[in-house]
């Protein structure tokens, strides 16, 4: 058995060389849903295998899919003991608006405490903090506790469409008594936060089209129909005067919050005016009858994501556009089925698509919700893990966001997926300056390691 205190002095000896790891591997701009990037991404997996190969794993290997590789190692100490899965992603997302930026995204700048670039906790820090956590065992204090599996896809990103068939085909590979995903958010500085339920989503792309090309606005407005408007009204009446979505049938199978669940929430620290600063809004929005915390956890949701129709150039052009278009998501939660949604939305727009025009509905792509069995001993075991590395007791919360993987692997494996994320509310992982904050890096390696010692125990 590993000596615990060598392991956590290596983590504190290695504490700036783990970041130094980290900047290089960030400096790879794995941009998953860009096809020029698409060397990047393999480059990245590339980058990944090697350092866990350097590591001893007793097997390793870029997984390939139709698109991008996943990265797949394992150290097997001992078959009497327990295994735990780590999955984890290394793809990107885009930097767009590039003039936003503070500083280069692929070159990560250390400022304030925080290490700025894209990647930096979504997601690549995050899976690090398990890699060094493993690295302190093999080389702090000789041997790990426990069996170790580790998956990192190439595309989370954008929507790991062919991460069911890995999990098909490697499902003896990626057995595991336990599973853990670092991709998540904490409630907040010094809370330590287990996050026990995710939304899903659907996606799709919406075109209003009524003509064959531009049209001039004097000949033909008020003639005949603009797509440009038509869409505006459609979009317009996607939600009624109180933030509830029209979509017939789209609230049909959304469970219900206990009156326990909903204290939960309530009793948590959530400081409304801190978070609305952090995105420069002044008010909050959203379906009547339920809080904020509730609104971006619990209840459904139906965005616009861009529009784009017409003359968008400097000055007048007077056209009716040939066609207009939007992006829409869903978020969703327990028990909606994106692929029942994208039907319902499908449905709502030919019905009250305008006379003279047509509607194309797109669905691009979707991910179930996921809510957490919380009554299962690992999230008991995981919330001593994280007490330990903090000093703070460690609350259940949820995200809003969706990682289609964790309930991929949670049916697949039929293991409860823990949600041990290290990040900040305000990180801004998909925006630009997306940024990691060194001090919940470096305690998120010693949670890891905590994490792995207290599994140790459970056989």
């Amino acid at each position: 058995m590993a000596d615990l205190d060598q392991v956590l002095s290596y983590v504190d000896r290695e504490r700036q060389r783990f970041v130094a790891d980290l900047v290089t591997w960030c400096r790879i701009p794995s941009i998953s849903s860009s096809e020029q990037h698409r060397g990047e991404v393999r480059r990245s997996a590339e980058h990944l295998r090697e350092r866990l190969m350097a590591l001893g794993c007793t097997t390793s290997a870029i997984l390939e899919t139709k698109l991008h590789p996943a990265v797949y190692a394992e150290w097997m100490v001992d078959p009497s003991k327990p295994t735990l899965l780590i999955y984890g992603h290394h793809d990107v997302q885009p930097i767009d608006p590039l003039p936003e930026w503070h500083s280069p995204p692929f070159e990560p700048e250390e400022r304030e405490g925080r290490l700025w670039g894209r990647g930096t906790v979504d997601d690549k820090g995050q899976v690090l903090i398990h890699v060094n956590a493993i690295e302190a065992f093999l080389r702090g204090g000789g041997a790990l506790p426990i069996n170790i599996k580790m998956i990192v896809e190439g595309e989370e990103e954008i929507g790991s469409a062919h991460l069911d068939d890995l999990m098909q085909e490697h499902r003896d590979r990626l057995s595991a008594d336990f599973v853990v995903v670092s991709d998540t958010a904490m409630f907040g500085r010094g809370i330590p936060s287990l996050c026990v339920g995710l939304r899903g989503i659907a996606y799709f792309d919406i075109t209003v089209r009524a003509l064959t090309m531009d049209a001039h606005s004097g000949s033909f407005g008020g003639g005949v129909q603009n797509p440009a408007n038509a869409l505006a009204r459609l979009i317009a009446g996607l939600h009624d005067e109180n933030g509830a979505i029209t979509i017939a049938g789209f609230y049909d199978r959304v469970r219900t919050l206990t009156e326990g669940e909903r204290k939960e929430i309530a009793a948590l620290p959530f400081d409304e005016k801190a978070w609305l600063a952090s995105v420069g809004a002044t008010a909050v929005a959203g379906e009547k009858g339920y809080s904020t915390l509730e609104r971006v956890w619990t209840r459904p949701t139906l965005d616009i994501n861009g529009l784009s129709s017409g003359f968008q150039g400097k000055g007048p052009k007077t056209v009716l556009p040939a066609f207009a278009s939007a992006k829409l998501s869903c978020r969703l939660v327990p028990d909606q089925d994106p692929r029942e949604i994208a039907k319902l939305v499908e449905a709502h727009f030919q019905k009250h698509a305008p006379a003279g025009c047509s509607v194309e509905v797109d669905y691009l792509h979707g991910g179930h919700p996921y809510l957490a069995p919380t009554d299962h001993p690992v999230y008991e075991i995981a919330k001593r893990a994280f007490t330990r590395a903090f000093g703070q007791p460690t609350v259940f919360i949820r995200e809003g966001g969706s990682i289609p993987f964790v309930r991929t692997i949670a049916d697949r494996t039929g293991k409860p997926c823990l949600l041990m994320g290290f990040g900040q509310p305000d990180e801004n992982a998909h925006a630009p300056n997306e940024w990691l904050d060194l001090e919940n890096y470096h305690l998120g390696i010693k949670s890891a390691v905590y994490l792995y010692d207290e599994l140790s125990r459970t056989k």
